[in-house]
């Protein structure tokens, strides 16, 4: 909250001071419309529950009033709130003309009703044209406007009077941390800008445990089950009413083939919403078994039936926005909501243009259950707000301040994305081999290209770059889509910034290297770096033996040894970016020297380097080959022929073995004394060799508490560039950074 952080109780002494301490503020609040009403309520209700500090004035105006739209002013009453001013500004055609009439409308008759309130706020929330009525009267009577979810981006005229009405506010209340850049890309003072959430969401987040199934059967009949039903709610969209009316058909008609109960709510006044209602009933949807036809449903009502539903369909943002709160699946149809930010549970059918298609998503969508999305509010936003408005400063001028920070744009899921395959590009910096693969969502390698790693920063970075452009020319001739780059690499990385700290000994000069912004700079492509040992654990939590493990933790045994921790779902970085330096563990006091500079590591008994060094030591003592080995004159000793004597009944080679897995072995159980995991994956080419040592050691040195944790071999023939692959798939199919 980088407001309150700058706002010092002091200086809220002062303000009370120059405002004077008996002088309460004044605030109108305009409410227009159903929709505005469930954002404005719980405010509404914060200010009324402190008369101290201030006087609410509830003006009711446009579709409250209007019989075909619900008389919804009656749940203001029933809200036990004064409406102090009734105004009839809707002028009745539903068309464009109809529109830019009732903005005259009200424009005639709000000034008087202003002059005989003097507020000395108002409060508008979001982007109907009667809210921009409202915006500019008050700015022409140079009364401060309160606008509520300003810089939020969608698709249609909306974004226009959105905006508009931004530039005509004082003070803005964003729901979002994208809305509060776009406000400050926007010019507005940042001091001036609160982020708090959605008021609704304060509502929303206390409601799902009430008594649901009684409201269930009343809206949609006796014999409906949860997750078993659809709510629908589409409005016509005003820059496109012709194509909105035919996507609307479309809808209905793939409803009706779906053949789900369906509670259909009626559009709101916007043009083209009569003929909306005339394709209802010309389908006859007001009289069809399946079908229930409301013009309105009290909020609270309504929140129930969405939580509940098996998916909710339509153009509303109440889909985009609210809904995520519980879960609930959604199918957004049409541009009207595109830019929006969204959870998980939003598919977008943005060209509705065939039955076909709304179908496909339906079978898609219906009755699955996501994470509960926060993205909009906390359900805090209502004790903000009030501490916002209590901190303006009527004494202060009203001239804006302006300033011109850059905004970051949002990732979204569309229908046609879905029938192209959603991969990565992972890359995989090795000791040796550069390697870089095209990696499917089901995390298959569609493409893999191997070289040698370069010695030398420049040509390593050469080579990855084209490299990576090699394989994005190639995707597209696979249908894939890349959705980003994913990099392991070995040593001590950033992955905030993308950045490689400190590198191992096997490869040079790769430290203190931003690999995020050249390869995205020429990629244009959002890249992830991470240390392989974490991409290994990442690998198996999305593909391996780790998915829908809450706890567990992956060792790689190869070359080195490295490994990655999964703790709640999470991977674990650490404070420094440390975290899961397995590999050098300490086991012994007087061990043999590691790499790293220490004594008695894994690393120093178990990695690849150790088992090369004691078969060397044999080899020269002439003690590795047994009969059955032979090797070449100018063949290079290495761990597989140490692996080979054992098998072969050399004692020594296995005694060797043996010390090593038992090494590894008191490792892992300091591992489980440590983060206590339900599982533990060995991964790389020398896991096979060590599973039953590590888990004899285990038997013999755990405690009893521990000991059940299972020890698995991962069946994973690439971790590296699938932990790379899932950097970028976990992150942009889940659009929460």
């Amino acid at each position: 909250e980088v407001y309150f952080k700058n706002l010092s109780k002091q200086k809220q002494k002062e303000v009370m001071e120059k405002n004077g301490n008996n002088h309460k503020l004044r605030v109108c609040v305009a409410t227009c419309n159903r929709a505005d009403y469930s954002k404005l309520a719980p405010i509404m209700f914060g200010i009324k529950a402190e008369p101290q500090f201030f006087e609410l004035d509830v003006v009711v105006l446009g579709s409250h009033l209007i019989d075909d739209y619900g008389n919804t002013y009656r749940m203001i009453e029933q809200d036990d709130f004064d409406i102090h001013t009734r105004l009839h500004t809707i002028v009745r055609g539903e068309d464009e003309a109809a529109m830019v009439e009732s903005v005259g409308l009200a424009l005639v008759k709000l000034p008087d009703v202003l002059n005989r309130l003097k507020p000395d706020i108002m409060i508008v929330h979001g982007d109907r044209f009667d809210a921009l009525a409202l915006a500019t009267s008050a700015a022409l009577m140079n009364i401060r406007i309160l606008h509520i979810e300003g810089g939020e981006v969608s698709g249609t005229i909306d974004d226009s009077i959105r905006h508009a009405i931004t530039k005509l506010a004082h003070y803005h209340v964003c729901c979002t941390r994208s809305a509060e850049q776009h406000l400050i890309a926007m010019c507005e003072d940042h001091d001036r800008i609160l982020l708090a959430g959605c008021p609704s969401y304060d509502k929303l987040l206390s409601a799902k445990n009430k008594d649901y199934m009684s409201i269930i059967r009343m809206w949609l009949g006796e014999d409906v089950k949860t997750r078993d039903y659809i709510v629908a709610l589409q409005h016509p969209v005003t820059t496109d009413i012709k194509h909105s009316i035919k996507m609307f058909e479309l809808t209905l008609d793939a409803l009706i083939s779906f053949n789900k109960r369906t509670l259909v709510l009626f559009p709101n006044v916007d043009a083209g919403s009569k003929e909306m209602v005339r394709v209802m009933r010309k389908k006859g949807i007001e009289h069809h078994p399946n079908f229930r036809a409301v013009k309105h449903v009290p909020f609270d009502q309504f929140i129930q039936l969405v939580a509940h539903a098996g998916c909710m369909i339509g153009n509303s943002s109440c889909g985009v926005r609210e809904v995520g709160a519980f879960g609930t699946p959604v199918i957004n149809l049409g541009t009207r909501q595109t830019g929006r930010e969204t959870g998980e549970n939003v598919l977008h059918v943005r060209d509705a243009d065939t039955q076909d298609k709304i179908l496909h998503a339906l079978q898609l969508q219906f009755g699955k259950q996501y994470p509960c999305s926060k993205i909009y509010g906390d359900g805090n936003a209502v004790p903000r707000i009030l501490k916002f408005l209590k901190s303006i400063d009527l004494k202060e001028p009203l001239q804006k301040k302006f300033c011109f920070p850059p905004v970051k744009d949002n990732i979204s899921q569309d229908i046609d994305h879905i029938l192209e395959t959603q991969s990565a590009l992972a890359v995989d910096l090795g000791g040796t081999n550069l390697r870089v693969a095209i990696v499917s969502m089901k995390g298959e390698i569609v493409k893999k290209y191997t070289q040698l790693n370069p010695k030398t920063y420049e040509d390593r970075l050469e080579l990855i770059l084209k490299m990576c452009v090699e394989a994005a020319s190639e995707a597209v001739n696979v249908n894939c889509r890349i959705l980003g780059v994913g990099i392991s690499t070995g040593g001590r990385v950033n992955p905030r910034e993308g950045i490689v700290l400190h590198s191992t000994k096997l490869i040079q000069e790769w430290s203190s290297v931003d690999l995020r912004t050249p390869i995205s700079d020429a990629l244009h492509l959002p890249v992830w770096v991470d240390n392989d040992g974490n991409c290994a654990a990442l690998a198996e939590r999305k593909f391996g033996h780790g998915k829908g493990i809450e706890n567990f933790v992956t060792l790689i045994t190869g070359t080195g040894i490295g490994g990655g921790i999964i703790h709640q779902h999470e991977l674990i970085h650490g404070s420094s970016f440390c975290a899961a330096e397995l590999g050098h563990i300490v086991v012994s006091l007087d061990g043999p020297e590691c790499l790293c500079g220490s004594q008695g590591c894994i690393e120093a008994y178990a990695s690849g380097i150790a088992l090369q060094r004691e078969a060397k030591k044999l080899h020269d003592e002439d003690l590795l080959l047994v009969e059955g080995m032979s090797m070449k004159k100018e063949e290079v000793v290495s761990a597989a022929h140490l692996i080979q004597a054992a098998k072969l009944g050399n004692t020594k080679a296995d005694s060797i073995l043996r010390t090593a897995g038992t090494a590894l072995g008191l490792g892992v159980v300091n591992i489980l004394h440590t983060m206590n995991p339900s599982l533990v994956i060995l991964s790389g080419v020398l896991a096979s060799h060590y599973v039953n040592a590590v888990k004899d050691v285990i038997n013999r040195q755990a405690l009893s508490s521990v000991k059940t944790v299972n020890v698995v071999v991962s069946n994973l023939a690439d971790p590296a560039l699938l932990g790379a692959a899932s950097l970028v798939l976990d992150y942009t199919t889940r659009r929460i950074y």
